[in-house]
């Protein structure tokens, strides 16, 4: 990661976390009156094309003006937060969520994401993202009730590369859950051991056309999050036993993009970073001398060599790419 890509990066999600249209919603209306735009539904999280796609566009300026303050635009990113990280906007996303309708509302990616905005701005020490710490965390609250009461529930892992994968869902959190919630985090932690402890020799049939995660990789990086070393270690062997071989092959080639312009179709370059960064990860946490870290660290490169050079384009990519560009760049 270097300062330059930060500058293209900040630049990007400034131009679309206050961007209202075009927009897809999520959103379950009980009668007519529920018929609403997405500021009036989101007063904070109403820009990005979507609701999960703006809280982790914020979590990204909030990441990098962290990382880099000096940043040519931290005055604007400062501002962004001052006006709408308020307590009165915060009330009415609160106010949207606690309808009986929104119950399952982003669960369980952007229930992740605000978790993981909320521990990215309590990092802040001072200044505009200290402030928005403080005046965001009944909002984190109500996410972290929702996983408490949702994870007892869930018999089941949801193994996909979208929005629904309770392994990117977990490892997200996890960020927040492990310093503020160390009940969550058990709970979590729980979780993963019982759906993902048995795995072995996966196939790793992927990518899907729409995957933006590895599905396979995803779990790993989950695993890896909730495990000491040598714990994780011993699981990835039976998990991925040829790994060090490049097997399964589709885990170490970078996904083709056909058409950057299809929404769907640009999550492959999604998942080009999100392997990249889970590739990363799994190669730190098996140290240098393990027979699969140089062969995984080659294949994130060669990932990120893929789509690096998309994330800005068109706005199907352009409103959310970044984000996981940054997660593998800093993995």
């Amino acid at each position: 990661m270097s300062k330059p890509i930060a500058e293209k990066f900040a630049a990007l999600a400034l131009a679309h976390v206050r961007r209202e249209f075009p927009n897809i919603m999520q959103h379950a209306m009980a009668g007519p009156a529920d018929i609403v735009g997405p500021r009036a539904a989101h007063p904070i999280f109403y820009g990005s094309y979507d609701w999960h796609s703006c809280v982790h566009g914020y979590w990204l300026l909030a990441r990098l003006v962290r990382r880099y303050p000096d940043i040519s635009v931290a005055a604007q990113i400062a501002r962004l937060f001052d006006e709408q990280v308020t307590a009165s906007n915060v009330e009415g996303e609160i106010a949207y969520l606690i309808r009986p309708e929104a119950r399952s509302f982003e669960r369980p990616y952007g229930w992740a994401w605000l978790l993981a905005l909320q521990a990215e701005l309590e990092q802040h020490a001072s200044g505009s993202g200290r402030h928005a710490a403080a005046t965001l965390r009944p909002l984190a609250e109500l996410f972290v009730q929702r996983f408490k009461a949702f994870l007892p529930l869930s018999d089941y892992p949801v193994r996909t590369g979208m929005h629904t994968s309770t392994a990117f869902a977990l490892r997200i959190a996890a960020d927040f859950a492990e310093p503020n919630d160390p009940d969550l985090y058990a709970l979590m932690r729980d979780k993963v051991i019982a759906w993902y402890g048995d795995d072995h020799s996966a196939q790793a049939w992927e990518p899907s056309q729409d995957d933006f995660l590895s599905p396979t990789l995803m779990e790993a990086e989950c695993v890896r999050r909730f495990l000491a070393p040598a714990a994780f270690s011993a699981w990835f062997a039976e998990y991925l036993p040829h790994a060090a071989d490049g097997a399964p092959a589709s885990l170490f080639s970078p996904a083709r993009v056909s058409d950057r312009s299809d929404g769907k179709i640009a999550h492959l370059d999604g998942l080009n970073f999100s392997r990249a960064w889970c590739w990363r990860s799994i190669a730190s946490a098996l140290g240098d001398t393990h027979p699969v870290s140089k062969r995984a660290r080659e294949a994130a490169n060669d990932h990120i060599a893929a789509s690096l050079p998309h994330v800005a384009g068109d706005y199907m990519g352009e409103h959310w790419l970044a984000t996981f560009a940054l997660l593998a760049l800093e993995a």
